[in-house]
């Protein structure tokens, strides 16, 4: 083992000669002028990792980081440049953000360890186009997005998901979409189109007269990939429903449907086709009747119960318990359905729950094949995970290893009995 630096940006662990099947790891993370962290490096070790230290001092960018190594805008969905690396003061520090013509302002590697061997990751801003997309090279070979989904799957909880269940729907729909993507990469592609002809549909009809030829083939499309997505959020939510009920677990048991005119179509065993030609039909007799609207997926929404009730009446701690029960059944469903679990970032996660809920939450992702981070201000929140954690303490862009001395045996037991 070797100890941190003295700078405190480089924390090396001893990484294991192997890894268990199937189990999809970080074992090396390096991130360049990225939030608040002008440089550093983790080696990492088999086992879950604990980020430690006050809020502001850079855990959630940490593991931001991590999450763009998945396709997507990461936990945070945040523009591009508000990844460049910022001074004290909060403020881009233009002297480090300038390292060269031919280096990005910001850039994440990470080496990958799977049951397959060793991939290599990296993503950075263009160095000539900052807020262009992000750059991804896979294994020293320019890649794309949905080829990055094909190597490396993340799943996170943040604190920012825990209105949920009380904010827009277009905040749900958001949430099942990347949890979809998971199992279906071309979903994303689908969003991407409908998103793109609802544009430009309504800036057809904002100018009239318009080309009714135009209008309805973009119609067209919007009727068959509305229908599509529609589709696979039901599937993801009934699949999502079936693990839950399996999982030996004292979180709530996920119920619950996609609420909407087209989706309760669906869900009755209406053909898809069918389907569409309401929507389309509908559409055009909106037209003509000076409306713009026409049905689609952005009228759906996710319809979750607890305690017989709508979720929305269910306490705080309620509904972050069900929130939590959401992403453990997401990974457990992609450990059965790919035989790989994603790499799970719970971030201050263990804040609001109970002592007995948050034994509950690592017996659980201790019986997942994943690897875990966790986050929190409060080191002793995590002692239940004892020696068998690598606990990182993170400070204003620093890191430093932190020793754990604790019996593991009631850890042991947790994952025994966890599912």
């Amino acid at each position: 083992m070797c100890s941190a630096k003295e700078n405190g940006n480089t924390v090396q662990y001893p990484v294991a000669d192997y890894l268990p099947s199937n189990k999809l790891a970080i074992s090396q993370l390096r991130l360049e002028r990225f939030r608040n962290y002008p440089q550093c490096q983790l080696d990492i070790g088999d086992g879950p990792v604990v980020l430690c230290g006050p809020n502001g001092a850079g855990k959630t960018n940490l593991m931001e980081a991590i999450s763009l190594l998945a396709p997507g805008r990461g936990l945070r969905s945040a523009p591009k440049t508000a990844f460049f690396y910022q001074s004290e003061q909060n403020r881009i520090d233009k002297s480090d953000n300038q390292p060269g013509d031919d280096q990005p302002a910001w850039s994440v590697f990470a080496q990958i360890a799977s049951s397959d061997g060793f991939r290599h990751i990296g993503t950075a801003s263009h160095p000539e186009n900052p807020e262009a997309s992000r750059i991804v090279r896979i294994d020293d070979k320019s890649a794309s997005q949905s080829q990055l989904g094909e190597i490396c799957a993340v799943s996170w909880l943040t604190p920012q998901m825990d209105g949920l269940f009380l904010g827009a729907a277009s905040q749900r729909r958001r949430f099942l979409d990347r949890l979809s993507m998971s199992f279906d990469q071309a979903h994303a592609g689908r969003v991407s189109r409908f998103e793109k002809a609802w544009r430009q549909r309504n800036e057809l009809l904002s100018e009239p007269p318009y080309d009714a030829a135009s209008l309805s083939g973009l119609e067209q499309i919007l009727a068959e990939t509305g229908v599509a997505i529609l589709a696979t959020r039901l599937q993801l939510l009934s699949d999502l429903c079936m693990v839950s009920e399996q999982m030996d677990s004292p979180f709530p048991r996920i119920s619950g449907h996609l609420d909407g005119v087209l989706a309760r179509m669906l869900s009755s065993g209406k053909p898809a086709i069918d389907i569409e030609d309401v929507i389309i039909e509908t559409a055009k007799q909106n037209r003509q009747a000076g409306l713009h609207g026409m049905p689609g997926p952005h009228e759906s929404d996710m319809h979750l119960e607890f305690s017989g009730q709508h979720v929305c009446h269910a306490s705080t701690g309620e509904q972050k318990a069900l929130l939590i029960s959401m992403v453990l059944a997401h990974a457990q469903l992609q450990h059965n359905r790919l035989s790989l679990a994603p790499i799970l970032l719970l971030d201050d996660v263990a804040a609001h729950l109970d002592e007995d809920r948050r034994s509950a939450l690592f017996g659980l992702c201790a019986g997942l094949d994943s690897q875990i981070w966790y986050s929190g201000a409060d080191k002793t929140a995590f002692s239940a995970l004892g020696n068998n954690a690598q606990f990182i303490a993170v400070e204003q862009g620093s890191l430093s290893h932190q020793a754990e001395q604790h019996d593991t045996a009631h850890l042991a037991s947790l994952a025994g009995s966890s599912c």
